[in-house]
């Protein structure tokens, strides 16, 4: 059944690659992102979300879904930390999720069974040195998450992917050679990083009814890396 989906962000990497996957199975999507190009190329209806207040963002009458794929990934050793990358990561990882929902929360109550779908990072569920502004953000949003899932119940389904160091334009710096790829593989189980479009098959399962009976949950696409070891 084609479905009226909200996406925020999507111009590149997982985003870009969930909006293909859902505009290929037939969906309609609008969506709000600081860059347009790719999104505008899919002919994808496309606010401009960095020169727009949230509280003004144009949303039709009902909708069926709604994923946030903004994200940082500001990894610096505590010490370095100020006051303002916290509040920078918090602002765009889990205020700006939360201010988009509430503005999208009259449209998503008008479908017979909506979907919102968050992302959060493996260094939530795994500690990891220099992931203190960020991972304190992203727990921020497992904790809004499943806060909204059960106060949503039983017609809005909250869910959140966690995933592992995946290749795309903002892990770039981490990825950036085929040495630093393979020593990032070789940290996960199963020997490889994540991919964009298995990220994306996630996501639009949870959007789908075929999901109709999770919410609250996260969702791990990480390699294995947060639950298991082989060596």
């Amino acid at each position: 059944m084609p479905k009226t989906i909200f996406l925020v962000g999507g111009n590149s990497g997982i985003g870009l690659a969930t909006a293909e996957l859902l505009q290929s199975q037939g969906h309609s999507l609008l969506a709000a992102s600081r860059s347009t190009n790719n999104l505008a190329a899919l002919d994808i209806p496309t606010q401009n979300f960095e020169a727009t207040d949230i509280t003004k963002l144009f949303l039709p009458e009902s909708l069926d879904g709604l994923i946030y794929f903004p994200g940082t990934i500001n990894l610096k050793p505590f010490h370095r930390l100020t006051t303002e990358d916290f509040l920078n990561d918090f602002q765009i990882n889990c205020l700006a999720a939360a201010q988009v929902i509430q503005q999208a929360l009259p449209s998503l109550k008008n479908s017979p069974a909506a979907s919102i779908v968050l992302f959060s990072t493996i260094a939530v569920a795994q500690g990891m040195a220099f992931h203190a502004s960020i991972s304190a953000a992203k727990a921020a949003v497992e904790g809004l998450a499943r806060s909204l899932a059960a106060e949503f119940a039983p017609r809005i389904r909250v869910n959140v992917i966690a995933p592992s160091l995946t290749d795309t334009p903002l892990a770039s710096k981490l990825l950036g050679n085929d040495e630093r790829k393979q020593a990032a593989a070789h940290r996960h189980p199963l020997q490889q990083v994540g991919i964009a479009g298995d990220v994306a098959q996630i996501a639009a399962f949870l959007l789908s009814d075929s999901s109709s009976f999770i919410t609250g949950q996260i969702i791990r696409p990480d390699g294995g890396l947060s639950s298991i070891r082989i060596f």
